[in-house]
């Protein structure tokens, strides 16, 4: 397999992995662990949890069901969404968006009726993003690490030995073995930034769910959702090769500031008690 034959790993970019999959794990518990200590007697652990579970049943259980059936299965529906940059987006960033959002809305209305403040839909918010980090980037970085720890050597063939790459599978390795060559510290800062930015995005998203519930206002639901699919659109568009990798990162750094804001003007309004 010739196109891995000059790929070796740097020291660098070994180092910047570590020091990538450590911050991973540090920011949800920064987040969790300031909030609290902050808000100790305003928040309760339930609702960090639910936020978790939340995430994992709404976008990792049941969205990715639906994408079985429309993205990776045989089918009519998959073969016209797939074969459209078009159809491909859209159904991309409403599903994100329909899910996720209908998730908190669901849990925080039906099963989350106890200590209800202003304080823990905050907690939920660093839940939902927590365990994005968590359960899906963390497993991703460490796994991207072990390839680069694997390939630095300069041992190809035993390399390739290791991971279990055989000529079916190198179309698909290639990538991510490129990925983990090509790692250093300008891709640790962004995907860094990028994780809080998302985690702020999923608290500002979570705070407005949570203004329309208690103020019974139907209306924030579909702007949670709006405001959710607007964030997806650049990632989606990238994963259609339309956009390059830069232009998600500035996406997502300015939709999230929109959200937050947002989120911290309702946040104002609720009075900090129970309701």
């Amino acid at each position: 397999m010739t196109e891995f034959e000059n790929i070796v790993t740097s020291n660098s970019s070994i180092i910047s992995l570590i020091i990538t999959v450590i911050l991973m794990i540090a920011i949800p518990v920064i987040f969790f662990i300031y909030w609290r200590r902050k808000n100790k007697e305003q928040t309760n652990i339930s609702w960090l949890i639910a936020g978790a579970i939340g995430f994992l049943v709404s976008a990792r259980v049941l969205e990715l069901g639906v994408h079985y059936f429309c993205i990776i299965a045989d089918n009519p529906i998959s073969r016209f969404i797939n074969g459209s940059t078009v159809a491909f987006v859209l159904y991309g960033i409403i599903m994100a968006g329909v899910f996720e959002e209908c998730g908190r809305h669901i849990i925080m209305k039906t099963i989350l009726k106890k200590n209800r403040t202003r304080e823990n839909a905050v907690l939920y918010g660093i839940g939902h993003g927590g365990i994005e980090i968590l359960a899906v980037i963390l497993p991703s970085m460490i796994f991207t690490l072990i390839i680069a720890i694997v390939f630095s050597s300069g041992d190809t063939e035993n390399a390739l030995r290791t991971l279990k790459i055989t000529e079916e599978t190198a179309e698909a390795a290639l990538p991510s073995v490129q990925t983990a060559a090509s790692f250093g510290y300008a891709m640790m800062a962004m995907n860094v930034i990028e994780r809080l930015f998302a985690m702020c995005l999923h608290i500002g998203l979570t705070v407005i769910v949570y203004y329309g519930i208690v103020n019974g206002k139907k209306a924030f639901l579909p702007l949670a959702i709006v405001l959710h699919m607007i964030m997806d659109t650049f990632a989606a568009l990238y994963q259609r090769g339309v956009t390059p990798l830069w232009a998600v990162e500035v996406w997502i750094a300015i939709w999230s500031m929109v959200v937050v804001f947002i989120a911290v003007k309702l946040y104002r309004k609720m009075k900090a008690t129970t309701v």
